[in-house]
């Protein structure tokens, strides 16, 4: 643990390390330990209320990152160097202090990089669930930084707030992330870290999920052709999402021959809990009748493992119909939404902005343990496996009668993970629309949640947005679970960008193509041949020089997203810029030009990497570019440079290289046709003049080599190999077919 020593207040400031934070810290701002240096600051006040703003002081001059409520649904994240720089509904701050000014060094392919320890460190400001209420920042033109607490009741008032904010400092910032989220998960006991939670199966496996392909005209008919397809392309889904459209709902605003009410879409609501009518009656094939035999005809014909459904976490967007009779005994009222002023004061949402009009039937919280096991034990006797549950965060707005936002919530997902455990068994449930500290810190078992807004594949200024705002979000989601980074079109103008991205963040691999508009090329860099993918280890983060940088809007600097796998370390570079602005942040005077940004990867961007050296480590590290193809040996300090014009991206493959004898030298690289070539690494073992690889997939295998091998055996057959004299590069054919081959080289 890199925990720093306990902050203090003196003379009105706010002081970690002997370095002052905060100045001008009011009188009423006190400071409680917790446990290995971090703390919680509270606040008091002379009044009671639902809702306060309390001072904490002065911020200036420190360069920061923050994650903050944009619109209701999702988090993005922004960086600053200054209080006013904050935005309202703030949920995690991150800053960056220096203990004494150093020279600022552009690395180069000639210069060594020391690591970045030493001459500074890291602060963390976590606003989190206290009681009944919740805690955000949010800053003022001032330079005041603002700590929001609220029970989203009127009823639900107190005057002090003494352990909604968490401060914690560390040398790595990764590490003081993960220290402190354990830490909270252990003294708060309203959440779990994800090391102690069931990680669901379908992540490994490629997945198809519906809604983009046909929206809410999904049907049994549409299913089958898209799986069928799939099948003719030659790599098949092996889990499914059945998205909207499955559901038996009705919408009382919208009537035949009368012209649709702006927003009134967003008050259907469900009637039933089993499936609607497109999903009964007879195909004309006469293969299915129900949702039953829809997914026992799907998973023998197809060789899906796993169907999810759809569903929202309130029922529908609407929620339940108050007044239907399958429906009656959950006791659902039609309640009325309200907004946080935090969320007004950011982006307003038309789906929440119409839910205050028309409402939401709301199911009595004390009957939502029965609600979802009937819903969720009918769709397991149907073979469903697991369900993704959306538009999560609305239940914010429906705390004035329930005890507050944080109490509703707690009680509904306690539900939901009962339930999910209960009729699914394996923790198979996907969370969406979750990003409210409401929701992730009242999560003790959910293992998987998007980690950003969809994919939008109509909008070409969202696509830089999105895989910048996952990778910055799973700083904080991804402590807590597995960030999922949303469906992609495999046949999109920006599919590689995307597939690239899925590649390394450690996250399930699934499409939303129509049927029939698959792109092999790209779908083979992801998926092996029995459908599994190539997943990370960790959740795929930028690398600590870019958690300060704004890699969508500054015009200069490129996104690095590093990851680990089993015996290599991988880092994805991606220019960003030029192509997309963020919510709320002004775009600059000039727009960028299209010419390419150079930057540099070195083996110090993938943190832990040096767990996975051994004895026999030479001290050096071998660099395998994905598009390139290029291959470098790199001491561990030094950087290989890479230039990339808007929307263009390079994967690079970190492998140590380990010493077998005298001048014989090996690393692992994997599989080199596949974006993260080495998630197909599972074992090395060096023997005094052999190197036994243990390997997923198969096509064309490479390694580095310092000399050329004697022979090399795959699966214990001599097989022919290439071997380039001036980089090292030995490629060897796995075949096709196996999904798990031992490679032996011997010199």
């Amino acid at each position: 643990m890199t925990i720093g020593a306990v902050p203090v207040i003196k003379n009105g400031c706010l002081m970690f390390r002997g370095k002052v934070i905060l100045t001008g810290v009011p009188g009423n701002v006190v400071i409680s330990p917790a446990s290995s240096g971090s703390a919680f600051l509270g606040v008091t006040s002379s009044s009671a209320s639902s809702r306060h703003v309390f001072s904490l002081g002065v911020l200036e001059d420190y360069k920061f990152m923050c994650l903050f409520i944009a619109k209701i649904w999702w988090m993005i994240p922004r960086v600053g160097k200054s209080a006013s720089d904050i935005p309202m509904e703030t949920q995690m701050l991150l800053l960056e202090v220096h203990q004494e000014s150093i020279l600022d060094i552009v690395p180069d392919e000639e210069i060594l990089v020391e690591p970045m320890t030493g001459n500074k460190f890291y602060i963390l400001v976590l606003p989190v669930l206290d009681g009944a209420f919740r805690a955000s920042l949010q800053g003022t033109k001032s330079n005041e930084l603002q700590f929001c607490y609220e029970s989203g009741d009127p009823q639900v008032q107190t005057s002090e707030a003494m352990e909604g904010l968490f401060v914690n400092s560390g040398d790595n910032p990764f590490e003081l992330i993960k220290d402190s989220i354990k830490i909270l998960a252990n003294h708060k006991g309203t959440f779990s870290h994800l090391d102690t939670k069931k990680i669901p199966a379908h992540l490994d496996w490629f997945g198809w999920c519906t809604w983009d392909a046909f929206y809410t005209d999904v049907s049994p008919s549409g299913i089958k052709e898209g799986l069928q397809s799939f099948r003719e392309v030659g790599i098949s889904p092996k889990f499914l999402i059945i998205d909207d459209g499955w559901q038996e709902t009705v919408n009382e605003f919208v009537k035949e021959g009368v012209p649709l009410i702006e927003g009134s879409q967003f008050a259907t609501r469900l009637v039933d809990i089993k499936e609607n009518s497109k999903f009964k009656g007879s195909e004309s094939d006469c293969s299915t009748a129900n949702l039953k035999q829809l997914i026992h005809y799907i998973k023998e014909n197809y060789g899906l493992k796993y169907v999810y459904m759809w569903h929202a976490l309130a029922g529908y967007w609407g929620g339940v119909l108050s007044s239907s009779e399958a429906l009656k005994k959950y006791n659902p009222k039609l309640e009325y939404p309200v907004q946080s002023p935090g969320r007004l004061g950011n982006i307003r949402d038309i789906a929440m902005d119409s839910l205050e009009k028309f409402g939401v039937g709301v199911v009595d919280p004390e009957k939502v343990h029965d609600f979802y096991n009937d819903m969720h034990s009918y769709l397991a006797s149907c073979g469903v496996d697991g369900v993704k549950v959306d538009v999560q965060n609305l239940l914010e707005t429906l705390g004035s009668t329930h005890g507050g936002r944080v109490s509703v919530t707690k009680k509904y997902h306690e539900a939901l993970d009962e339930s999910v455990e209960k009729n699914f068994g394996e923790n198979n449930l996907i969370c969406c629309m979750c990003h409210n500290t409401d929701s992730i810190f009242s999560s003790k078992k959910s293992a998987t949640a998007r980690a950003s807004e969809d994919f939008m594949p109509n909008e070409p200024t969202f696509q830089t947005l999105h895989i910048a705002s996952v990778s910055f979000n799973s700083l904080l989601l991804g402590e807590v679970f597995v960030p999922d980074w949303d469906m992609f079109h495999s046949n999109h103008n920006t599919a590689e960008f995307h597939g690239a991205a899925r590649a390394i963040g450690g996250c399930p691999v699934y499409v939303s193509d129509k049927p029939g508009k698959q792109d092999f090329n790209i779908l083979k860099k992801l998926v092996l041949s029995d459908g599994s993918i190539l997943r990370a280890r960790y959740a795929g983060r930028p690398t600590r020089d870019c958690l300060f940088i704004d890699p969508v809007m500054d015009g200069k600097s490129l996104l690095k997203i590093w990851n680990l796998n089993k015996r290599t370390g991988v880092v994805g570079v991606f220019n960003c810029q030029g192509a997309g602005t963020w919510p709320m942040k002004q775009a600059p005077e000039s727009t960028p030009t299209s010419k390419a940004i150079y930057g540099y990867v070195c083996p110090l961007d993938v943190e832990f990497l040096d767990e996975m050296v051994e004895e026999n480590w030479n001290g050096e590290y071998a660099i395998f570019g994905f598009n390139s193809g290029s291959l470098s040996v790199v001491q561990k300090g030094k950087t290989v440079g890479v230039s990339l014009n808007i929307l263009e991206f390079e994967i690079f493959t970190i492998s140590p290289i380990k010493e077998l004898k005298e001048k014989v030298c090996l690393a692992p690289i994997g599989l080199l046709e596949m974006y993260n070539s080495g998630g197909a690494v599972e074992d090395c073992t060096f023997h005094d003049a052999s190197v036994t690889i243990k390997a997923r997939g198969s096509g064309l295998f490479g390694a580095y080599s310092s000399v050329k091998p004697s022979s090399c055996k795959v699966n214990h057959r001599n097989e022919e190999f290439t071997y380039n004299s001036e980089d090292g590069l030995l490629r060897v054919n796995l075949g096709t077919g196996l999904n798990f081959q031992e490679i032996e080289i011997s010199y």
